[in-house]
């Protein structure tokens, strides 16, 4: 820390190295490349400056009215078992301001990342060109709906919790095809559980891997449609 109480850069590096050395490895985080890419992304950029002493706590960190920032460990766990592959197009659901796209597009081919907040995909955006990671596209439209303009997608990364997947979501998904999610749990007070899910012929094929209390995605709430 400075005289003045603001981390340094070398405490925000001190951070990261802490963050992979005592959150992720130690609880089922072993995909080198994940460990490799937070361990360089700068977290402390995607949260306002009152957050920033606390960007590499392990809980959810709120970044706008009713949205988070997913925990780290979460959020690792969740992207290793989407595993990724170098040329497999990703459709992200709530971009928020960017972390988890960024992330993802460090691992991915072409990534799409939909938010329905102008201000975070405009921040997002921002972000993300500054990083030079130059294979993603943030773009402003309801969470609910996905994007099926670039669909299908090879897997989906839903950044908060939801009660189900949608059927338009679950449409945008290729044959074999890999969606996750943390399911259930935030609205009633109770653990959510994160499933990764394989597009089949008659819809969505989940498997739960581990408990979460991840805060919800606004408008999934009252989603018409679903896929059971």
């Amino acid at each position: 820390m400075t005289r003045t109480g603001f981390p340094t850069m070398s405490d925000f590096e001190n951070a990261r190295r802490n963050m992979v050395d005592c959150q992720l490895r130690p609880t089922k985080v072993t995909d080198i490349r994940i460990l490799d890419a937070m361990g360089g992304l700068p977290r402390e950029m995607f949260v306002d400056k009152a957050h920033q002493g606390i960007a590499y706590i392990d809980e959810d960190i709120e970044i706008a009215p009713g949205r988070h920032m997913m925990e780290p460990v979460v959020l690792a766990r969740l992207v290793q078992a989407l595993d990724i592959g170098p040329t497999d197009s990703v459709l992200v659901i709530g971009a928020g301001t960017g972390y988890d796209t960024a992330l993802i597009g460090t691992l991915a081919g072409p990534v799409v990342a939909v938010e329905s907040d102008p201000q975070l995909v405009e921040t997002a955006s921002m972000l993300i060109n500054h990083l030079g990671i130059d294979n993603v596209a943030v773009v402003e439209a309801p969470l609910t709906e996905g994007y099926p303009a670039q669909a299908p997608y090879d897997l989906v990364f839903v950044a908060g919790s939801v009660p189900e997947i949608p059927a338009k979501i679950a449409d945008q998904v290729s044959t074999g095809g890999r969606v996750v999610a943390v399911v259930g749990g935030a609205e009633n007070g109770l653990l959510g559980r994160a499933c990764v899910m394989t597009k089949i012929e008659q819809g969505l094929s989940s498997r739960p891997i581990f408990d979460a209390g991840t805060q919800p995605l606004p408008g999934f709430e009252s989603a018409a449609e679903f896929v059971f």
